[in-house]
């Protein structure tokens, strides 16, 4: 066996007072100047009266996360009875049909919320009445580790602060961007093709307001520090409620400084360093999640790994989203082709401890174009932009700097997305959907499924068509009564998909090789293999994730299989070896010294 180092678990870090105002103060004089010492009173006077209390430093340090990590990413409505509330039913089927399955589980946002299926809040300290009340919330959180978006980077324009800003008063006043109209913002970079400025009537005359994303999202103004401790406030909130996970949506946008891209700025990362320093503070084994959908040397960007250079450990996110994942494994399944999978896989960087990925295939937004940049040429990404059309799905724009539209996501459910190659639908896309599942669930890091990849969920045109919004197709609404129909009648797509996946990864959440700190490393093999090994631990025990990419039965050239006897986690029992693996097939083989 080649000699390999072993892994340390990450442990959650308590950050105690003298360090936690030290990091603090380094942060705020970094956004504010002069106005830190200021903005820290206020900060510590929040902590003191909202925070809970902060741990003693002889308190045991508990692991971050471990091989039983794995999430559900869901609507606080996406299944519905008709009679109980949403976030009930969401609990009731997660304890009935998945009661062992899932460590975590991801509710998208459930405020109050005016579009944008909840990412436009009107309240942040309230739920949705719709979907239900805390207790259902802090219910969830009982049973599982729960994951909330803090959505900081813009507010509905029906929220009370938008109200103030148009009658002029506090505290919502000064809370947005005013610019004129003429101000050239042509270096910012665009998520959308509508316009970055917003006209708005108010008693003092039509003002024009920063809207990444819609005029219904009007961005806010973190040079206002009074904006970052309403968020630190509502931050502190959401912990309070159960949340052990913190997304922070669209954060890559999140400072605006005019003649700069206005993405990924110094000052944005400051913001992330100082609520990591809050909860490692307040409540250390609370992971960050940054939400930012760009190429992926840009995504890596927010653990902070420079401060290794500094001898200091990472202090951004503790997870980031493999956004380049999604659109190489689609665009690998439909050519049959591994070589640039395994080439991205290869150039990923060793992580420090506390720090890990977020793997996904599809979530509550479409599919990525940018983390494509700089992997697939222009031509071959319009191709899987054009298959992705003939499957049913969409495509959604961004503006450019040179004022022209470009790729912004595909919007597809991903079962549809697998209907075939790019010869056209076949009749492997269950085959081919699940080997993309086993895929993701191997790769190191924690995994996180979206409700409608377990279940095998189908294009929601009718969606698109209520809606006008091209993100509804990959967003239905489940009636149980339906979705128990599916589940329990014999032979249909969704039954497979759901009980494969539920097998799978109560497999997966027993096997240590699967740690999330594990080491990973990509094996040479034929093109249309992908050859994942995991470990080895420190007892020795590795684990081989073997992938038939290809609608063709393939020699199984692996070389790592003559080294000794392997035992078949899927089969659960001894490998017997064979020659080719079947189309789409999947092997997870373990051996221990």
């Amino acid at each position: 066996m080649p000699d390999r180092p072993t892994f340390t678990p990450s442990l959650a870090t308590p950050l105690d007072a003298a360090a936690f105002q030290r990091r603090a103060r380094e942060h705020l004089a970094m956004l504010y100047g002069p106005r830190a010492d200021e903005v820290l009173r206020r900060l510590l006077t929040l902590l003191a009266h909202q925070a809970p209390p902060a741990p003693s430093p002889g308190e045991t340090r508990v692991p971050l996360w471990s091989e039983r990590d794995q999430w559900l990413i869901s609507y606080g409505d996406s299944l519905l009875d008709g009679e109980r509330p949403p976030l009930a039913v969401l609990g009731d089927f997660l304890d009935t049909r998945l009661p062992d399955t899932f460590s975590g589980v991801h509710v998208l946002p459930f405020f109050p919320w005016s579009s944008d299926d909840g990412f436009s809040v009107i309240h942040y300290r309230e739920v949705d009445p719709a979907l239900g009340d805390w207790p259902q919330v802090r219910a969830l959180a009982e049973r599982r580790d729960l994951a909330v978006d803090l959505v900081l980077n813009h507010v509905s324009r029906e929220s009370l602060w938008f109200v103030d800003y148009l009658t002029g008063s506090q505290p919502g006043r000064d809370y947005f961007i005013e610019l004129d109209p003429e101000t050239d913002l042509s270096a910012v970079v665009r998520p959308r093709s509508s316009p970055l400025l917003v006209p708005v009537p108010t008693r003092r005359g039509t003002r024009h307001l920063w809207a990444t994303f819609s005029e219904d999202q009007i961005d806010l103004n973190f040079a206002n520090p009074d904006v970052l401790l309403e968020f630190i406030g509502i931050l502190i909130f959401y912990l309070s409620q159960g949340a052990r996970i913190v997304r922070l949506d669209a954060i890559a946008y999140l400072w605006k400084r005019v003649g700069t891209p206005c993405i990924h700025l110094p000052e944005t990362h400051e913001v992330v360093r100082l609520l990591r320093a809050v909860v490692d503070h307040v409540a250390p084994g609370t992971l960050l999640l940054t939400e930012t959908n760009v190429p992926h040397h840009e995504n890596l960007s927010y653990f902070g790994l420079e401060r290794l250079a500094e001898g200091g450990e990472p202090d951004e996110a503790h997870l980031v989203y493999q956004f380049s994942l999604p659109p190489l494994l689609l665009h690998t399944l439909t050519g049959g082709d591994a070589t640039l999978l395994a080439s991205w896989l290869e150039s990923l960087p060793e992580l420090p401890p506390g720090c890990s990925y977020l793997n996904f295939t599809a979530s509550h937004d479409g599919i990525g174009v940018r983390p494509l940049e700089g992997w697939l040429p222009p031509h071959e990404i319009e191709a899987l932009l054009e298959l992705m059309h003939r499957f049913g799905g969409f495509v959604s724009m961004r503006k450019r700097p040179d004022g022209e539209d470009a790729p912004y996501e595909i919007n597809i459910t991903w079962f549809d997305a697998m209907q075939g190659t790019r010869r056209g639908r076949d009749p492997w896309q269950i085959e081919r959907f699940l080997c993309s599942q086993h895929l993701m669930l191997a790769l190191q890091g924690i995994p996180a499924l979206y409700l409608h990849c377990l279940t095998g969920t189908l294009n929601d045109l009718e969606g698109v068509e209520r809606s006008g919004r091209l993100r509804s197709i990959n967003r239905r609404r489940w009636h149980l009564d339906e979705l128990d129909e599916l589940l329990d009648s014999r032979n249909t797509p969704t039954r497979e998909v759901f009980l494969a996946l539920k097998r799978r990864l109560a497999i997966r959440r027993a096997e240590p090789c699967f740690h999330p700190d594990a080491p990973q490393r990509v094996l040479p093999a034929p093109p249309a293999l992908l050859v994942v090994e995991r470990g080895p631990l420190a007892d020795g025990r590795r684990l081989l994730a073997i992938h038939n990419v290809s609608d063709q039965r393939q020699p199984l050239a692996v070389a790592a299989l003559a080294e000794g006897e392997w035992f078949d986690l899927l089969e659960n029992g001894p490998w017997t070896p064979v020659e080719s693996l079947a189309p789409y097939r999947t092997l997870w083989l373990v051996q221990t010294p």
